[in-house]
Protein backbone atom coordinates (compact mmCIF):
# COMPACT_ATOMS: atom_id res chain seq x y z
CA UNK A 1 0.00 0.00 0.00
CA UNK A 2 1.29 3.31 -1.00
CA UNK A 3 1.97 6.11 1.58
CA UNK A 4 1.46 9.52 0.76
CA UNK A 5 4.30 12.01 2.08
CA UNK A 6 2.39 13.68 4.84
CA UNK A 7 2.11 10.54 6.75
CA UNK A 8 6.12 9.57 6.13
CA UNK A 9 6.88 13.11 7.16
CA UNK A 10 5.08 12.51 10.14
CA UNK A 11 6.68 9.16 10.72
CA UNK A 12 9.91 10.47 10.27
CA UNK A 13 9.45 13.75 13.18
CA UNK A 14 8.39 10.64 15.29
CA UNK A 15 11.20 8.91 14.83
CA UNK A 16 13.61 11.82 15.84
CA UNK A 17 11.23 12.93 18.87
CA UNK A 18 11.74 9.46 20.68
CA UNK A 19 14.23 9.47 23.41
CA UNK A 20 17.16 6.47 23.69
CA UNK A 21 16.91 4.73 26.64
CA UNK A 22 20.14 3.91 28.06
CA UNK A 23 20.92 1.09 31.00
CA UNK A 24 22.52 2.99 34.21
CA UNK A 25 26.30 2.77 34.92
CA UNK A 26 27.77 3.03 38.30
CA UNK A 27 30.73 4.50 38.08
CA UNK A 28 33.54 4.55 41.29
CA UNK A 29 35.08 8.06 42.06
CA UNK A 30 37.92 6.48 44.25
CA UNK A 31 39.13 4.96 46.64
CA UNK A 32 42.41 7.35 45.83
CA UNK A 33 44.01 10.20 47.61
CA UNK A 34 43.03 13.35 46.00
CA UNK A 35 45.66 16.38 46.88
CA UNK A 36 45.41 16.31 50.37
CA UNK A 37 41.97 15.78 50.83
CA UNK A 38 42.52 12.13 52.21
CA UNK A 39 41.20 8.54 50.90
CA UNK A 40 37.45 9.17 49.60
CA UNK A 41 35.29 6.13 47.33
CA UNK A 42 32.55 7.34 45.61
CA UNK A 43 30.07 4.97 43.87
CA UNK A 44 27.64 7.04 41.68
CA UNK A 45 24.76 6.15 39.47
CA UNK A 46 25.21 8.27 36.01
CA UNK A 47 23.27 7.89 32.73
CA UNK A 48 25.28 9.18 30.16
CA UNK A 49 26.91 12.60 31.84
CA UNK A 50 23.86 12.74 34.56
CA UNK A 51 24.50 12.01 38.10
CA UNK A 52 21.21 10.03 39.80
CA UNK A 53 22.83 9.39 42.76
CA UNK A 54 25.90 9.30 44.61
CA UNK A 55 27.18 6.96 47.84
CA UNK A 56 30.00 8.11 49.65
CA UNK A 57 32.00 5.45 51.18
CA UNK A 58 34.41 6.27 54.07
CA UNK A 59 36.46 4.16 56.54
CA UNK A 60 39.67 3.50 54.35
CA UNK A 61 41.78 5.10 56.88
CA UNK A 62 40.07 5.32 60.33
CA UNK A 63 42.42 5.38 62.95
CA UNK A 64 40.53 5.54 66.26
CA UNK A 65 41.37 8.11 68.13
CA UNK A 66 38.73 8.69 70.53
CA UNK A 67 39.79 4.62 71.43
CA UNK A 68 43.16 5.69 71.55
CA UNK A 69 42.53 8.51 73.65
CA UNK A 70 40.64 6.74 76.45
CA UNK A 71 44.20 4.98 77.02
CA UNK A 72 46.26 7.57 77.37
CA UNK A 73 47.00 10.49 79.54
CA UNK A 74 45.61 14.08 79.13
CA UNK A 75 48.33 15.32 78.21
CA UNK A 76 49.67 12.98 75.93
CA UNK A 77 46.54 13.20 74.07
CA UNK A 78 47.12 16.57 72.56
CA UNK A 79 49.61 15.25 70.27
CA UNK A 80 47.06 13.37 68.66
CA UNK A 81 44.17 15.22 68.31
CA UNK A 82 45.98 17.94 66.18
CA UNK A 83 46.51 15.32 63.79
CA UNK A 84 42.66 14.75 63.13
CA UNK A 85 42.45 17.66 60.74
CA UNK A 86 46.12 18.11 59.87
CA UNK A 87 46.02 21.36 57.46
CA UNK A 88 44.29 23.24 60.62
CA UNK A 89 46.46 21.19 63.31
CA UNK A 90 46.26 23.91 66.38
CA UNK A 91 42.83 24.54 66.58
CA UNK A 92 42.03 20.89 67.20
CA UNK A 93 43.88 21.18 70.48
CA UNK A 94 42.22 23.73 71.85
CA UNK A 95 38.57 22.88 72.47
CA UNK A 96 39.35 19.45 74.01
CA UNK A 97 41.99 21.10 76.65
CA UNK A 98 39.08 23.66 77.67
CA UNK A 99 37.11 20.99 78.41
CA UNK A 100 39.75 19.28 80.86
CA UNK A 101 39.85 22.84 82.21
CA UNK A 102 36.42 23.23 82.60
CA UNK A 103 36.16 20.04 84.56
CA UNK A 104 39.34 20.78 86.93
CA UNK A 105 37.52 24.38 87.35
CA UNK A 106 40.82 26.41 86.21
CA UNK A 107 41.42 29.45 85.44
CA UNK A 108 43.48 30.34 82.50
CA UNK A 109 45.63 33.17 82.55
CA UNK A 110 44.85 35.97 80.27
CA UNK A 111 47.90 35.97 78.27
CA UNK A 112 47.91 32.54 77.23
CA UNK A 113 44.24 32.91 76.30
CA UNK A 114 45.43 35.88 73.79
CA UNK A 115 48.49 33.36 72.30
CA UNK A 116 45.38 30.65 72.06
CA UNK A 117 43.59 32.89 69.85
CA UNK A 118 46.25 34.66 67.74
CA UNK A 119 47.47 31.19 66.55
CA UNK A 120 43.95 29.72 66.17
CA UNK A 121 43.33 32.32 63.70
CA UNK A 122 46.64 31.93 61.77
CA UNK A 123 45.94 28.60 61.54
CA UNK A 124 42.17 28.95 59.96
CA UNK A 125 44.04 31.14 57.47
CA UNK A 126 46.72 28.88 57.00
CA UNK A 127 43.87 25.89 56.55
CA UNK A 128 41.57 28.45 53.83
CA UNK A 129 45.10 29.32 52.07
CA UNK A 130 45.23 25.19 51.50
CA UNK A 131 41.93 25.66 49.60
CA UNK A 132 42.61 29.11 47.87
CA UNK A 133 45.30 26.91 46.29
CA UNK A 134 44.13 23.72 45.99
CA UNK A 135 40.06 23.81 45.04
CA UNK A 136 41.08 26.30 41.64
CA UNK A 137 43.36 24.02 40.65
CA UNK A 138 40.36 21.47 40.99
CA UNK A 139 38.54 23.25 38.15
CA UNK A 140 41.46 23.41 35.98
CA UNK A 141 43.30 26.78 37.51
CA UNK A 142 46.66 26.65 38.83
CA UNK A 143 47.69 29.84 39.02
CA UNK A 144 46.12 30.72 41.99
CA UNK A 145 48.11 27.87 44.12
CA UNK A 146 51.21 29.88 43.69
CA UNK A 147 49.82 32.82 45.38
CA UNK A 148 48.13 31.13 48.26
CA UNK A 149 50.97 28.40 49.33
CA UNK A 150 53.40 31.33 49.36
CA UNK A 151 51.74 33.34 52.29
CA UNK A 152 51.02 30.08 54.29
CA UNK A 153 54.61 29.67 54.27
CA UNK A 154 55.32 32.51 55.64
CA UNK A 155 52.41 32.11 58.06
CA UNK A 156 53.43 28.32 59.06
CA UNK A 157 57.04 30.03 59.83
CA UNK A 158 55.44 32.29 62.54
CA UNK A 159 53.52 29.37 63.98
CA UNK A 160 56.46 27.42 63.78
CA UNK A 161 58.68 29.95 65.29
CA UNK A 162 56.28 30.06 68.44
CA UNK A 163 55.37 26.40 68.58
CA UNK A 164 58.57 24.35 67.35
CA UNK A 165 55.99 22.50 64.81
CA UNK A 166 54.39 23.28 61.62
CA UNK A 167 51.83 20.96 61.13
CA UNK A 168 51.63 19.11 64.35
CA UNK A 169 52.79 21.99 67.25
CA UNK A 170 51.40 20.06 70.43
CA UNK A 171 51.58 23.52 72.08
CA UNK A 172 48.60 24.09 74.58
CA UNK A 173 48.60 22.47 77.83
CA UNK A 174 46.31 22.02 80.37
CA UNK A 175 46.42 25.52 81.95
CA UNK A 176 47.73 27.46 79.34
CA UNK A 177 50.39 27.39 76.68
CA UNK A 178 53.53 25.46 76.96
CA UNK A 179 56.63 27.80 77.98
CA UNK A 180 60.02 27.56 76.29
CA UNK A 181 63.55 28.53 77.52
CA UNK A 182 64.29 31.58 76.74
CA UNK A 183 68.18 31.71 77.61
CA UNK A 184 71.00 29.46 77.01
CA UNK A 185 72.11 26.82 78.80
CA UNK A 186 74.27 28.24 81.54
CA UNK A 187 71.96 31.21 82.06
CA UNK A 188 68.69 31.58 83.80
CA UNK A 189 66.10 30.30 82.22
CA UNK A 190 62.83 32.80 81.78
CA UNK A 191 59.67 31.09 80.30
CA UNK A 192 58.75 32.90 77.57
CA UNK A 193 56.26 32.48 74.84
CA UNK A 194 56.34 34.15 71.66
CA UNK A 195 60.00 34.41 69.64
CA UNK A 196 61.66 37.81 69.27
CA UNK A 197 59.80 39.90 66.69
CA UNK A 198 57.24 37.88 66.40
CA UNK A 199 54.34 40.78 66.99
CA UNK A 200 56.27 42.99 64.06
CA UNK A 201 56.89 40.08 62.07
CA UNK A 202 52.85 39.02 62.20
CA UNK A 203 52.01 42.25 61.29
CA UNK A 204 53.67 42.64 58.34
CA UNK A 205 52.41 38.90 57.66
CA UNK A 206 49.00 40.02 58.02
CA UNK A 207 49.14 43.23 55.15
CA UNK A 208 50.77 40.38 52.50
CA UNK A 209 47.92 37.75 53.37
CA UNK A 210 45.54 40.79 52.69
CA UNK A 211 47.40 41.79 49.47
CA UNK A 212 47.28 37.91 48.40
CA UNK A 213 43.74 37.38 48.92
CA UNK A 214 43.25 40.65 46.77
CA UNK A 215 45.35 39.02 44.24
CA UNK A 216 43.33 35.79 44.97
CA UNK A 217 39.61 37.38 44.55
CA UNK A 218 41.28 38.93 40.85
CA UNK A 219 42.49 35.78 39.38
CA UNK A 220 39.49 33.07 40.90
CA UNK A 221 36.24 36.02 40.35
CA UNK A 222 37.50 37.16 37.41
CA UNK A 223 38.37 33.73 35.75
CA UNK A 224 34.65 33.20 33.29
CA UNK A 225 35.38 29.73 33.49
CA UNK A 226 35.63 29.14 37.23
CA UNK A 227 32.44 31.63 37.66
CA UNK A 228 30.58 28.95 34.93
CA UNK A 229 31.67 26.33 36.90
CA UNK A 230 31.06 27.32 40.10
CA UNK A 231 27.98 29.90 39.96
CA UNK A 232 24.64 28.15 40.16
CA UNK A 233 26.20 24.88 41.15
CA UNK A 234 26.01 22.68 44.41
CA UNK A 235 23.56 24.69 45.56
CA UNK A 236 22.09 24.10 49.27
CA UNK A 237 19.71 25.99 50.32
CA UNK A 238 19.90 26.76 54.08
CA UNK A 239 17.30 24.75 55.69
CA UNK A 240 19.01 21.71 54.04
CA UNK A 241 22.33 23.10 55.40
CA UNK A 242 20.83 22.87 58.59
CA UNK A 243 19.49 19.33 58.57
CA UNK A 244 22.59 17.92 57.57
CA UNK A 245 24.85 19.15 60.17
CA UNK A 246 26.64 21.44 57.92
CA UNK A 247 28.85 23.90 59.72
CA UNK A 248 31.50 26.61 59.37
CA UNK A 249 31.90 28.28 56.08
CA UNK A 250 30.05 25.82 54.33
CA UNK A 251 26.99 26.71 56.31
CA UNK A 252 27.41 30.63 56.23
CA UNK A 253 28.14 30.36 52.51
CA UNK A 254 24.19 28.79 52.48
CA UNK A 255 23.08 32.95 54.28
CA UNK A 256 23.19 31.07 58.00
CA UNK A 257 24.55 33.57 59.89
CA UNK A 258 26.03 31.20 62.88
CA UNK A 259 29.63 31.28 64.24
CA UNK A 260 31.21 29.54 67.57
CA UNK A 261 33.39 32.59 67.92
CA UNK A 262 30.30 34.86 68.92
CA UNK A 263 28.18 32.24 70.73
CA UNK A 264 30.53 30.06 72.84
CA UNK A 265 33.36 31.29 75.49
CA UNK A 266 36.06 28.96 74.71
CA UNK A 267 38.39 31.88 73.44
CA UNK A 268 38.25 35.56 74.08
CA UNK A 269 36.59 36.45 71.20
CA UNK A 270 34.12 38.66 72.85
CA UNK A 271 36.45 41.51 72.98
CA UNK A 272 37.55 42.22 69.36
CA UNK A 273 35.13 43.43 66.97
CA UNK A 274 34.97 41.33 63.56
CA UNK A 275 32.24 40.15 60.84
CA UNK A 276 30.94 37.25 60.15
CA UNK A 277 30.59 36.40 55.97
CA UNK A 278 27.57 34.94 54.52
CA UNK A 279 26.58 33.93 51.33
CA UNK A 280 23.48 34.69 48.99
CA UNK A 281 22.83 31.28 47.15
CA UNK A 282 24.82 28.73 48.82
CA UNK A 283 26.15 27.86 45.81
CA UNK A 284 30.16 26.70 44.99
CA UNK A 285 31.23 30.21 44.49
CA UNK A 286 29.57 31.20 47.50
CA UNK A 287 31.38 29.13 49.92
CA UNK A 288 34.88 30.05 48.05
CA UNK A 289 33.87 33.65 48.49
CA UNK A 290 32.67 33.03 52.47
CA UNK A 291 36.30 32.03 52.81
CA UNK A 292 38.18 34.18 51.14
CA UNK A 293 36.17 36.91 53.19
CA UNK A 294 36.51 35.10 56.21
CA UNK A 295 41.02 35.18 55.71
CA UNK A 296 40.41 39.17 55.69
CA UNK A 297 38.69 39.10 59.24
CA UNK A 298 41.14 36.66 60.37
CA UNK A 299 43.51 39.42 59.66
CA UNK A 300 41.80 41.77 61.56
CA UNK A 301 41.18 39.80 64.76
CA UNK A 302 45.02 38.78 65.04
CA UNK A 303 46.12 42.53 64.54
CA UNK A 304 43.67 43.52 67.31
CA UNK A 305 45.10 40.75 69.64
CA UNK A 306 48.61 41.66 69.03
CA UNK A 307 48.22 45.32 70.18
CA UNK A 308 46.27 43.72 73.13
CA UNK A 309 48.02 41.12 74.60
CA UNK A 310 48.53 41.49 78.17
CA UNK A 311 51.51 40.89 80.25
CA UNK A 312 51.29 38.30 82.48
CA UNK A 313 51.68 34.24 83.49
CA UNK A 314 51.59 31.44 80.73
CA UNK A 315 50.01 28.77 83.14
CA UNK A 316 47.71 28.09 85.58
CA UNK A 317 48.98 26.66 88.57
CA UNK A 318 48.58 22.92 88.29
CA UNK A 319 49.60 19.62 89.58
CA UNK A 320 52.51 17.47 88.09
CA UNK A 321 49.91 14.13 87.56
CA UNK A 322 46.87 15.92 86.19
CA UNK A 323 43.76 13.83 87.10
CA UNK A 324 40.60 15.47 86.00
CA UNK A 325 37.69 15.57 88.47
CA UNK A 326 35.06 12.84 87.63
CA UNK A 327 31.99 14.84 85.27
CA UNK A 328 31.18 15.34 81.50
CA UNK A 329 31.22 18.43 79.59
CA UNK A 330 31.08 19.44 75.82
CA UNK A 331 32.96 22.04 74.51
CA UNK A 332 32.57 22.82 71.00
CA UNK A 333 34.72 25.61 69.00
CA UNK A 334 34.52 27.02 65.26
CA UNK A 335 37.20 25.60 63.74
CA UNK A 336 38.68 26.45 59.84
CA UNK A 337 35.85 23.79 58.32
CA UNK A 338 33.03 24.18 60.71
CA UNK A 339 32.29 22.81 64.42
CA UNK A 340 34.99 20.83 65.97
CA UNK A 341 33.72 19.54 69.43
CA UNK A 342 34.50 16.99 72.19
CA UNK A 343 32.22 15.57 74.60
CA UNK A 344 34.41 14.58 77.29
CA UNK A 345 33.70 12.17 80.27
CA UNK A 346 35.59 11.19 83.23
CA UNK A 347 36.22 9.59 86.04
CA UNK A 348 38.64 11.25 87.91
CA UNK A 349 41.90 9.59 86.55
CA UNK A 350 44.37 10.27 84.55
CA UNK A 351 42.68 10.07 80.86
CA UNK A 352 39.14 10.16 79.31
CA UNK A 353 36.90 7.10 80.62
CA UNK A 354 35.26 7.96 77.38
CA UNK A 355 36.11 10.89 74.67
CA UNK A 356 33.50 11.67 71.85
CA UNK A 357 35.10 13.94 68.67
CA UNK A 358 32.45 16.06 66.61
CA UNK A 359 34.28 16.34 63.70
CA UNK A 360 33.24 19.31 60.99
CA UNK A 361 34.15 17.25 57.79
CA UNK A 362 32.34 13.82 58.46
CA UNK A 363 28.61 16.10 58.57
CA UNK A 364 29.87 18.36 55.78
CA UNK A 365 30.16 15.89 53.72
CA UNK A 366 26.77 13.92 54.53
CA UNK A 367 25.08 16.20 52.75
CA UNK A 368 27.45 14.58 49.18
CA UNK A 369 24.04 12.19 48.31
CA UNK A 370 21.41 15.05 48.90
CA UNK A 371 24.19 17.73 46.34
CA UNK A 372 25.09 15.77 44.10
CA UNK A 373 21.74 14.19 43.24
CA UNK A 374 20.71 15.28 39.09
CA UNK A 375 24.44 17.06 38.43
CA UNK A 376 26.91 16.58 35.76
CA UNK A 377 29.32 14.47 36.08
CA UNK A 378 32.23 17.15 36.03
CA UNK A 379 30.02 19.24 38.62
CA UNK A 380 30.94 16.35 41.05
CA UNK A 381 34.08 17.86 41.52
CA UNK A 382 33.38 20.93 41.94
CA UNK A 383 30.57 20.62 44.38
CA UNK A 384 32.96 17.69 46.12
CA UNK A 385 36.18 20.52 46.27
CA UNK A 386 34.01 23.23 47.43
CA UNK A 387 32.85 21.67 50.62
CA UNK A 388 36.55 21.73 51.69
CA UNK A 389 37.00 18.35 53.80
CA UNK A 390 39.90 16.70 54.94
CA UNK A 391 39.35 12.44 55.36
CA UNK A 392 41.39 12.70 58.54
CA UNK A 393 38.86 14.82 60.11
CA UNK A 394 36.48 11.98 58.75
CA UNK A 395 37.90 9.00 59.39
CA UNK A 396 38.70 10.27 62.70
Amino acid sequence: MAIDQDTLRHMSEASVSVELETQDMTLNIGPQHPSTHGVLRLVATVDGERVFGVRPVIGYMHRGYEKLSEVRTYPQITALINRIDWVSGYANEVPFIVAAERLMELEVPERAQFIRLILTEMARISSHMVFMASYPLELGAATPLFFALRERERLLDLLEGVTGGRFHPNFNRIGGVKPNAGAGPTQKKTPQDLPAGFFEETREAMERIRHAADQLEDLIAGNEIIRARTKGIGVIPPEVAVAYGLSGPNLRASGVGFDLRKTENYLPYHLFDFDIPTGENGDCYDRWWVRLQEIRQSCRIIEQAIDGVPEGPLQAKVPKVIKVPAGEVYVRAENPKGEMGYYLVSDGGQGPYRLKIRSASFSNISVLPWALENVLVPDIIAIMGSLDFVLGDVDR
